[in-house]
């Protein structure tokens, strides 16, 4: 069996559901509770901070992009533990507005499926028994999802703890704790969410701090017996990998990539051969195929273009094999990329694509894509389910379309991926999209 398990959610992105996970794995882990980590929705960025604070690698959960059975499978990674954490993305409901064949994408999705009780963290600033109201909304909009309690963040005082627990016991709603306002805590953030785990040089004091601050203001005990949903383990779904050995761009210009596809590939038997471009190392000449994941290539723009032998054996090996980059990697294998700065840097020119952090825009949304070429170890015509986020304007694109892209209203987007054949038999790709899953 599956040890029994939380989503810890919130109203709204900003609330603290993310220093609540982090200081909730701490904290167990210092008590020698192995708690196996999820996370809710297409997200890089807090996945790594979970593994650094529970020793263990944190597993995306999608509702929208993933079957129930996909879903099932890779929880079963938590057989071995004791407990099961789940952080959920934006606010409990938010979803796509056309739900696709398994759910809308939301935390309440995961929650009701896997019967994780959900752990609402409320920012009770500035309000006090009117919190109450909140917290029954989110308590019974889906009659069918548990529902643990609240944990109320940015208390002010114990005067205020004790109206806004005095509304919630009116109400109904266990009380799980109440955390102070505790400024050194805070983790910094840039466009895409937190700056990352990698990049914080005292994350573990940091997280120590965390755990100690949470044990010291929650009930760990009865938060633990809250817990609910344990489930017979079941085989994860076999992932197709793009090729038996895989040379990997991982470095922090290109970290984004879930951690089942690299797991699903490992079990179908791919090797993966991890190199860095901004240390100027180029892909493995023994890999089938080279990928270049998603990251942040505009803050080490300059780098990359002054990556000579990274680039000049990256356009060697894709002559004959294939290579493709998800949004970040897409974006080094075009032509050019402008910075924020204004500053146009060469990138690898595998493709023609030139975008620009100049002209920001923000694209974001699920994608549905239907391949026009052979793509990630799948034949063409291959229906593929993905998610795009970015602030990249696109500036040319002359390359032929990899892709049909639709969003999750089934409205066509213009990102199409870009596609050109070498003229040594190897293939060139990128999209915005970052790949999840198959779709059925």
């Amino acid at each position: 069996m599956t040890p029994p398990g939380l989503l810890i959610s919130a109203p709204a992105s900003g609330t603290g559901k993310t220093t609540l996970m982090l200081g909730l794995l701490a904290a167990f882990r210092a008590q020698g509770i192995t708690v196996q980590p999820f996370k809710s929705g297409p997200d890089y960025i807090d996945p790594a901070f979970h593994a650094a604070a529970s020793g263990r690698a944190s597993v995306n959960l999608d509702s929208w992009a993933m079957t129930p059975a996909r879903i099932t499978g890779l929880a079963s990674v938590a057989a071995d533990a004791d407990l099961i954490l789940a952080e959920g993305s934006m606010g409990l409901f938010d979803g796509v507005a056309k739900p696709g064949e398994f759910g809308s994408g939301a935390s309440a999705d995961i929650a009701q499926m896997m019967g994780w009780p959900v752990v609402l963290v409320l920012d009770v600033s500035g309000q006090a028994q009117s919190a109450a109201a909140v917290a029954i909304g989110f308590a019974k909009m889906r009659p069918q999802m548990p529902f643990a309690g609240v944990v109320l963040n940015r208390v002010a005082s114990p005067r205020h703890e004790a109206l806004v627990r005095a509304g919630m016991a009116d109400a109904g709603i266990p009380v799980l704790g109440a955390l102070p306002r505790r400024a050194s805590i805070a983790l910094p953030e840039r466009h895409l969410g937190l700056v990352q785990a990698e990049e914080q040089p005292h994350l573990q004091a940091l997280l120590a701090e965390a755990g100690a601050f949470i044990a010291e203001h929650l009930d760990l005990e009865m938060l633990r017996a809250a817990a609910r949903g344990a489930l017979p383990p079941t085989q994860p779904l076999a992932i197709t990998p793009p090729a038996n050995r895989i040379a990997l761009a991982r470095d922090a210009a290109f970290s984004f990539i879930y951690p089942h596809l690299l797991a699903g590939w490992r079990a179908a038997g791919a090797t993966i051969l991890p190199f860095s471009p901004l240390a100027d190392e180029a892909p493995d000449p023994s890999a089938d195929a080279c990928w270049l994941p998603g990251g942040y290539p505009e803050l080490h723009a300059g780098k990359l273009a002054a990556a000579q032998n990274f680039r000049a054996k990256l356009r060697h090996f894709a002559t004959t094999k294939p290579v493709h980059g998800e949004c970040g990697g897409y974006m080094a294998m075009g032509a050019g990329l402008i910075d924020a700065q204004g500053v146009r840097h060469e990138m690898a020119g595998l493709l023609g694509l030139e975008t620009s952090f100049a002209k920001r825009r923000m694209h974001l949304g699920y994608r549905l894509a239907e391949t026009h070429a052979p793509l990630a170890g799948h034949p063409a015509h291959t229906r593929l389910r993905g998610h795009e986020f970015h602030y990249a304007t696109i500036l040319d694109q002359p390359d032929a379309p990899l892709a049909q892209v639709r969003d999750a209203t089934d409205t066509a987007v213009p990102e199409t991926g870009s596609l050109r054949l070498q003229s040594g038999g190897g293939q060139s790709s990128g999209t915005f999209f970052h790949l999840i899953a198959e779709a059925t």
